[in-house]
């Protein structure tokens, strides 16, 4: 049972356009807090978009996602999960980043991570680009590598860009497997599809044991069975969820940096978190919403709306270990 300190404010109190804006409105904590030690998942937000290679913006990711999650309440009724009554949750505030240097920023948000860690927080990470992933699992798999479930619509395993650069939004989880942050056998990619570069990107993927799912095989088996498959995959060891926005069909997150069509409608994008219930996940993240991209919002309200299903799944995992 969550500690009352850690309830969020509610609508019938306090109007939601009223307030300081924090993640689900939940109490804002900085690292030498007085209850710090009692937070059991913190809500951090990576404002940060310096490996974007095109439409730029998710630096402004977390600022709106903050703004439009005082919309979220206490309880998912469809799973029944009232995450805030089950675990003490927390909005840690943001790592700062270096505008102007992005080892600097990697570094930086691994010590960040690194010290939740060490304090045995969950995180639940609103990005920013897909490169901050990286520097996430740097911190969580330091004792040994993770398993991944990624939605996206892009697979980011390309070795470099622009003439060498292996920091990208587009090479993480090449990194993430060469450094071994992730057990590419416990990885799986979901949703890929658009045009291509080249093959290369899944050829080596494929070659080092990560199971691949494209948009078309998603929807000719169905979300069940394809998630039956991925939990198989990563089966009950510790295991990572990154979320990029672009999963979803445009028509829904428009607001994004690299946008391709045909993808999952909003209700099949939540079906697909809520087929991780019972998971041993030990974080996850929602990167790539690019607010300049996003005029009515509805891509940031898409985004906190899967956070709280992230939110809820990582409940039941903390649930579980206790």
């Amino acid at each position: 049972m969550a500690d009352s300190f850690f309830q969020p404010v509610s609508a019938m109190e306090l109007a939601r356009f009223a307030g300081i804006p924090a993640f689900m409105r939940l109490p804002i904590l900085h690292m030498e807090h007085e209850r710090i030690t009692d937070v059991e998942l913190g809500i951090v937000g990576i404002p940060w978009d310096g490996g974007t290679t095109n439409r730029p913006g998710a630096r402004h990711g977390p600022r709106q996602l903050r703004d439009n999650s005082t919309m979220i309440r206490a309880m998912n009724p469809v799973t029944g999960v009232a995450p805030f009554s089950m675990v003490n949750c927390a909005d840690l505030g943001d790592v700062a980043p270096n505008p102007v240097d992005i080892e600097d920023t990697l570094d930086r948000v691994t010590r960040f991570y690194t010290d939740l860690r060490t304090r045995n927080i969950t995180p639940l990470t609103a990005g920013g680009d897909h490169l901050t992933t990286l520097p996430v699992l740097r911190a969580l798999a330091a004792s040994g590598p993770v398993g991944l479930i990624q939605f996206d619509s892009h697979t980011d395993l390309f070795d470099t860009y622009f003439g060498g650069h292996k920091f990208t939004h587009g090479t993480p989880f090449r990194r993430a497997v060469e450094e071994g942050l992730v057990d590419p056998k416990r990885f799986v990619q979901i949703g890929i599809r658009g045009t291509a570069y080249n093959t290369e990107d899944i050829e080596w993927g494929e070659a080092q044991g990560i199971r691949i799912i494209r948009i078309e095989e998603l929807f000719d088996r169905g979300i069940d069975d394809v998630m039956n498959e991925v939990r198989e995959i990563v089966g009950m060891q510790p295991t990572y969820c990154t979320y990029d926005i672009d999963f979803v069909d445009p028509t829904y997150a428009p607001g994004t940096g690299t946008p391709e069509i045909g993808g999952p409608n909003s209700f099949q994008a939540q079906q697909v978190i809520r087929k991780m219930s019972g998971l041993n996940l030990v974080g996850a993240d929602l990167v790539e919403v690019s607010p300049p991209f996003d005029p009515d919002g509805g891509t940031a309200w898409l985004g906190i709306s899967l956070m709280f299903e992230l939110l809820c799944v990582l409940a039941q995992a903390i649930d579980a270990r206790h």
